[in-house]
């Protein structure tokens, strides 16, 4: 029998007023169906929102200590749970169960990281033009915070939003992706197995034209976290921006490398391949594009290809498979029609670019980890986000053409430089548009502990994680305390 899941307003399991539900497919395996989701109506997401506005007063009281030991709880919960959360995240979205499995873990690691950082310092002492008065600040948290997440990292994103969310005061509610609502619904689980308290993490599945828009738009939401699509992106920031809500958007990349001929090209290749084709291409940090010094290009493609074709394709529930399938039919539509693209205008095949239709792959979205060659600047493979696994190799004269033509984009997330060139090194780590600056390392990558985000059209200009965190979910109050003595 197929489970239906429900949605988790005010501390209760809730069916949907409509009785609306969305099918989850494997996408490893369409023809198998692994769940239903109810999907909330405007109404139901008012309910929630009304839940989490009264759940506030009272949790906003707890001390910090007292919220970070639920998120410790929270952390070992995920973390005994991980097995089945990473296998139920495999067979809604395709991720190979190592990657989804590392993913849960991480997630544990972030809810123990942000479960101490309610106790750093929330203020400061300042000093007083008036001798008689002792001037301070202090951080509060804003309220009811909108959460939207997307499908490609189900439990980390989710988890570094909504924890810090809680740990400074604020009490959420979540709208995850449809494509993921079960996973969602095990993560939200388990905050309610932790002890947290009734109304303070609500969770609604839906879809964004429904329950995404009731959320941004209603009145008693202090702030937005979004991370997905810049289209949608740009749509929420334009009704923030009119409510006079705070909001926080994460959105596209097109991540560039640039090898030059001084490099390490063994671990130049390795680490573009991993980061172009690690979860099949989703993620917003993956390697996009790699310009190559021209004295080194043949050799390195050899390398790249080298690489490459060790891929194994498959199911991610298959221990022997490294690369599984894109998350949706839109999505497999969306990556082939962009290999299309690159074939019609000019862009050499140079390796893979096939969908996988034999029988043993049960119908499933699957993808050939595709390099091309022969890419010029102005090509849409080398300037639009394809979110698959499509590497655009571009030839460069020199370090200067190479920077010029990286930076050359709508987008500034993230992007790596390979050279034992220390001068070069700092050169791009000032010169680079982006959020994030690896030397020697691949594009993906991120700490808790450290800032993530974009600039340009990558970001609001807002950070996740670390400090930025607490700078987004709380805002400064300033006392003054004059002496009548």
């Amino acid at each position: 029998m197929v489970t239906k899941y429900l949605n988790f307003i005010g501390g209760e399991w809730r069916n949907s007023i409509d009785e609306s539900l969305k099918e989850h497919k494997n996408p490893a395996n369409p023809s198998q169906i692994i769940g239903y989701t109810v999907s909330a109506s405007a109404e139901e997401v008012n309910e929630a929102v009304i839940h989490a506005k009264l759940a506030f007063q009272e949790w906003k009281q707890l001390s910090p200590v007292g919220r970070g030991e639920i998120l410790r709880k929270a952390a070992d919960l995920l973390e005994a749970q991980s097995q089945d959360i990473a296998e139920t995240a495999t067979k809604e979205m395709g991720k190979r169960l190592a990657e989804m499995k590392g993913e849960v873990l991480r997630g544990a690691a972030i809810l123990r990281y942000y479960a101490q950082e309610g106790m750093r310092k929330l203020g400061e002492v300042l000093p007083s033009a008036n001798s008689q008065n002792t001037l301070y600040s202090m951080r509060v948290p804003l309220g009811v915070i909108s959460v939207i997440t997307p499908w490609n990292f189900p439990v980390a994103i989710p988890i570094w939003k909504i924890a810090p969310a809680l740990v400074y005061g604020n009490t959420v509610v979540w709208k995850p992706s449809q494509e993921t609502g079960i996973t969602a619904v095990k993560i939200a689980s388990i905050f309610e197995q932790a002890g947290l308290p009734a109304g303070v993490l609500n969770l609604i599945n839906g879809s964004g034209e429904i329950v995404g828009n009731a959320l941004v738009e209603h009145s008693e939401t202090a702030a937005i976290t979004f991370t997905g699509s810049n289209r949608v992106g740009r749509e929420l920031a334009s009704k923030a921006v009119a409510q006079n809500k705070k909001y926080q958007l994460e959105l596209g990349g097109k991540n560039p490398v640039i090898v030059l001929e001084d490099a390490d090209l063994d671990l130049a290749a390795k680490l573009t391949v991993e980061g172009a084709m690690k979860q099949t291409g989703q993620r917003c940090t993956a390697t996009s594009r790699v310009y190559v010094e021209q004295s080194v290009y043949d050799t390195f493609v050899e390398k790249l290809i080298g690489n490459v074709s060790q891929i194994t394709v498959g199911d991610g529930l298959d221990e022997a498979v490294t690369m599984g399938p894109v998350a949706s039919k839109k999505q497999f539509e969306t990556v082939t029609s962009y290999i299309k693209k690159g074939i019609e205008e000019g862009a050499e095949l140079l390796y893979g670019g096939q969908t996988l239709y034999d029988p043993s792959y049960n119908g499933g979205y699957f993808i050939e980890p595709t390099i091309f060659s022969q890419v010029t600047n102005e090509m849409t493979i080398a300037r639009e986000e394809i979110f698959g696994p499509v590497l655009a190799v571009i030839k460069v004269g020199d370090y200067t053409e190479a920077l010029a033509q990286a930076n050359d984009t709508i987008y500034g997330l993230s992007a790596s430089l390979f050279t034992t060139n220390l001068n070069k090194a700092f050169d791009f780590i000032k010169n680079s548009e982006v959020g994030m600056v690896q030397i020697n390392g691949e594009t993906g990558g991120a700490e808790p502990q450290a800032p993530f985000g974009g600039m340009k059209e990558s970001s609001s200009g807002t950070r996740e994680q670390g400090q930025a965190a607490m700078e987004f979910f709380t805002a400064y109050k300033t006392i003054s305390i004059t002496s009548s003595l």
